[in-house]
């Protein structure tokens, strides 16, 4: 899966589409007997839908800290995104949803930090809050939407030695 999602192929359908095209390759790169039968649609949602999000967010922090080295001054961009099919509770009014927050390096394109949190039992200030703790010291620059421009997040940020920008979004009126 990580594999499909790295080359492009986002979802159920899509990662079975990889097993088809890259069939052969597959099975030479993995070591895999030449008869063997690559899972469904439905075996890849199961999957998925049984992965513990948070534990992989922590090894992946833990892979990128000694792997890709932030740079003084370097722009940091913070923001959570929904994780596609994680939405429990679609007939009430208050769904809850699985929610990766991440840190990304404009200079580089990659991320640099994420968590996972789930709406129903904190927000993505939090979130954002527990990353920029993680970040003291560094000596970056943070960007976030209008969201994060919270005093206890700016002191944060401010307090661990690292500087902020804060963009909204500015509508504009048209006259009639």
């Amino acid at each position: 899966m990580l594999l499909g999602s790295c080359t492009g192929y986002w979802g159920y359908k899509p990662l079975v589409d990889l097993t088809k095209n890259h069939r052969t390759t597959l099975i030479k790169l993995f070591d895999l007997p030449p008869d063997i039968r690559f899972p469904s649609h439905s075996t890849f949602r199961n999957i998925i839908q049984s992965l513990d999000f948070e534990v992989i967010a922590v090894l992946f922090n833990r892979w990128v800290q000694q792997t890709l080295p932030k740079q003084p001054g370097e722009l940091m961009a913070v923001d959570g995104k929904n994780i596609k099919s994680t939405s429990l509770g679609g007939n009430s009014s208050y769904q809850n949803l699985v929610s990766m927050v991440s840190v990304y390096s404009h200079e580089h394109g990659w991320v640099v930090r994420h968590k996972v949190m789930e709406n129903k039992h904190r927000s993505e200030i939090e979130a954002v809050e527990e990353l920029i703790q993680e970040l003291s010291g560094c000596q970056i620059v943070i960007t976030a939407s209008a969201l994060h421009c919270q005093k206890k997040t700016q002191a944060l940020i401010i307090d661990g030695g690292n500087d902020c920008i804060v963009t909204t979004l500015k509508k504009s009126i048209k006259s009639v």
